[in-house]
């Protein structure tokens, strides 16, 4: 990343590892929007309470032309934040689709409206909860447990339909959103 990156970690060890995570998700930023001028990153390690594992805080503030961009992935309810890499990941992933808005918006772009397409289930991590959609010309669509609407991801099953719309993520295709595939049925 070109702008300046501070990373501060708070109520936890302070580790390399983890900081080079951070250059890394944050040099990716750059893809979807060049002109960042800084980037503070927060890592804070919240309470821990009585029945849960520790959880991780994430704030990122990001820098850019005649604004600020903040992203705040706050860890209650979410078991997942128990690992401060997934806790990075879905801010860094916020951080995106918010710079992808911007440019867009930047640019004079108007968003249109996302096309609804048909795919099943292929693949699921549940410990992970996240999956894969594989599409009618078997390609393969990442989605997280966060994306589904009106879906429980510990009840979905391999070959279950649904709909969705995809976007580019760092890695490849992703859904923005998976919803049920049985629009329009009088349920």
């Amino acid at each position: 990343m070109a702008a300046p990156l501070q990373i501060t970690v708070r109520d936890m060890p302070h580790s390399e590892v983890i900081d080079e995570a951070i250059r890394k998700k944050a040099e990716k930023l750059n893809r979807f929007y060049d002109r960042i001028t800084s980037c503070r990153v927060l890592v804070a390690a919240a309470h821990r309470h009585r029945h849960q594992g520790k959880r991780y805080q994430v704030r990122i503030d990001i820098t850019v032309p005649g604004s600020e961009i903040a992203i705040t992935r706050d860890p209650s309810g979410n078991d997942s934040h128990e690992d401060v890499y997934v806790a990075i990941r879905d801010a860094f992933d916020s951080a995106r689709r918010q710079l992808q808005e911007y440019a867009r918006r930047e640019r004079g772009e108007v968003k249109t409206h996302e096309t609804v397409q048909h795919a099943r289930v292929f693949r699921l991590f549940p410990a992970q909860e996240y999956g894969f959609l594989r599409t009618a010309d078997n390609r393969d669509i990442y989605f997280h447990a966060h994306c589904l609407r009106d879906l429980d991801f510990g009840r979905l099953d391999l070959g279950t339909e649904v709909t969705y719309a995809e976007e580019e993520g760092y890695e490849g295709p992703q859904a923005i959103w998976v919803a049920s595939g049985k629009f329009g049925s009088a349920d």
